[in-house]
């Protein structure tokens, strides 16, 4: 269970910009202790728990990287065509002996390169008649081959404690002979929602009440983590209540989340519920939308004093409530997971909008891109509301519009975060 220090956030100043809680949460929250070995078929997205050194060369032995012929480089003519007689075939697979002087062996891509030749000429730069294979000149020692080891020396890490394992990571370690590998423990996340007027998907809506959405956005995007997700439901606008709820999970998770009751708001019992079980560090993240966010650390019902679990309290409204999850719940499940710092993507479009901002805050902006020929182009949605679902499903990314920039202007370059990348 991850045992934070209940001052491990403490932070004095009226807005906490974004490098300053990705700072935080690098700087004070350690890995959850432990590994476990796991199939690699089941290792999908999780993290490795130490270096992973290669067990053997890979490739494993010198082989044709394409479909020709094998031959000695020395008695490839420096002049003119070489004419060599054709003494043998290897394919994939199949064992090679050694090779003739002045000879040359049909081979085929990933086939061993026969003992004692050095170099492949393509099949489609060669011409073969009456039992021998005519050559050109020019082609360098060792070309179209792959040397043992050429992409990874035997116990060298191919790799790095902390990565997460992604189908490139899959295959290459499967490539490596391993069946299994050793991974940090997942991270348990309790989410809750919260609010007297939220029901749930399926049950009668009543009066004056709505469906609880957030909640299912956020376990969704945990799905993408290596985290395992428990579904704690919706908390009512009782102080009591939540302080409770809250301590008890604590016992369980590694890290929990909340969306809602988090602003100043008589009904916001949030920050009053941690502080009741823990210590709150009330963090308005220079972010819009959703700069109110909470977060602290809560003892476990029957804890120790000075240390607990980290709870995260997220906006109610769903625009903002997924920005500061990028931002705060993200980087801090990939910190207890023991996860390498990832970055999130971004690349560059021309806005064919205009805006203006404060200075001293980031803002996201959602937008649909159109690709051509160039950058592509980012057309604001065309309403500003926070609580617009709509303007997530009908958007393909967040235009970031950092701190100091003020204003922005059709043609301007903008920086982009997509959604297909970390939704």
């Amino acid at each position: 269970m991850a045992q934070l220090s209940d001052d491990c956030f403490a932070f004095g100043g009226p807005l906490l910009a974004v490098e300053q809680a990705l700072a935080l949460i690098a700087e004070r929250v350690p890995p959850l202790p432990g590994a476990e070995p796991v199939a690699l078929r089941d290792a999908a997205g999780r993290v490795l728990a130490e270096d992973l050194r290669a067990p053997i060369p890979l490739p494993p032995f010198f082989n044709a990287a394409v479909d020709g012929y094998a031959f000695r480089h020395a008695d490839l003519s420096p002049a003119g065509e070489t004419r060599l007689a054709i003494a043998g075939r290897v394919q994939a697979g199949a064992a090679a002996s050694g090779i003739t002087p002045g000879t040359a062996i049909r081979i085929f891509t990933g086939a061993p390169m026969p003992d004692g030749a050095d170099t492949v000429m393509m099949q489609e730069d060669a011409k073969e008649e009456a039992g021998a294979v005519i050559l050109p000149p020019g082609l360098k020692r060792g070309a179209n081959c792959r040397p043992s080891g050429e992409d990874v020396a035997l116990g060298e890490v191919a790799l790095e404690e902390g990565r997460r394992l992604g189908p490139a990571e899959i295959g290459l370690t499967a490539a490596l002979g391993l069946a299994s590998v050793g991974v940090r423990p997942r991270v348990r996340v309790g989410v809750f929602s919260t609010g007297d007027e939220l029901a749930e998907p399926g049950a009668a809506l009543g009066v004056a009440r709505t469906y609880d959405s957030n909640r299912f956005t956020l376990m969704a995007l945990l799905r993408g983590l290596p985290a395992a997700v428990t579904d704690l439901g919706i908390l009512p606008d009782d102080p009591n209540a939540t302080a409770r709820a809250l301590r008890e999970a604590a016992a369980a998770h590694d890290l929990l989340l909340t969306s809602g009751g988090v602003s100043t708001g008589e009904a916001d019992h949030v920050k009053a519920a941690i502080e009741a079980g823990g210590k709150l560090v009330f963090w308005r993240l220079a972010v819009k939308p959703g700069r109110p966010a909470a977060m602290g650390v809560v003892r476990p019902a029957g804890g120790g004093e000075g240390f607990g679990t980290p709870v995260i309290g997220l906006p109610g409204n769903p625009v903002a409530a997924v920005v500061t999850f990028l931002h705060l719940a993200r980087p801090m499940v990939l910190r207890l997971a023991g996860a390498g710092e990832e970055t999130l993507p971004r690349f560059a479009a021309t806005a064919d909008f205009a805006y203006r901002k404060k200075a001293g805050r980031r803002e996201y902006l959602r937008v649909s891109l159109a690709f051509g020929d160039d950058l592509p182009v980012a057309r604001k949605y065309p309403r500003e509301g926070a609580g617009l679902l709509t303007s997530l499903t009908e958007s393909d990314a967040f235009a970031e519009l950092p701190e100091a920039v003020t204003q922005v202007a059709p043609g301007d370059r903008v920086r982009v975060l997509p959604f297909r990348a970390v939704f």
